[in-house]
């Protein structure tokens, strides 16, 4: 399973524990619902420190790599892109 998609989990999960929570309080469900967001960003910031390095390092390799490719079109693209040797459909008599 992808970084993303554990952070992702793990905060909605958050935010429905802490809504649960709070449910017996008894107290309005637009002041409840809001609170909940509150504790729950809050509670994630600590608690799911690990998942969020890890999805950032993901986002950062997925950032490098494309980078990477669209430096590699843009050489191709202005001509400065070599052929290999090993693709003879390629190569020019």
């Amino acid at each position: 399973m992808s970084a993303a998609v554990k952070y992702t989990l793990g905060r909605v999960g958050l935010f429905v524990v802490v809504f649960v929570a709070l449910w017996p309080v008894g107290m309005n469900i637009f002041l409840q619902l809001m609170l909940a967001l509150a504790f729950s960003a809050t509670l994630s910031f600590f608690l799911l420190r690990g998942w969020r390095d890890e999805m950032a390092g993901e986002m950062a390799e997925a950032a490098e790599r494309r980078r990477a490719e669209k430096e590699r079109l843009r050489s191709a693209l202005a001509g400065d892109d070599q052929p290999t040797e090993d693709s003879p459909g390629d190569q020019r008599p």
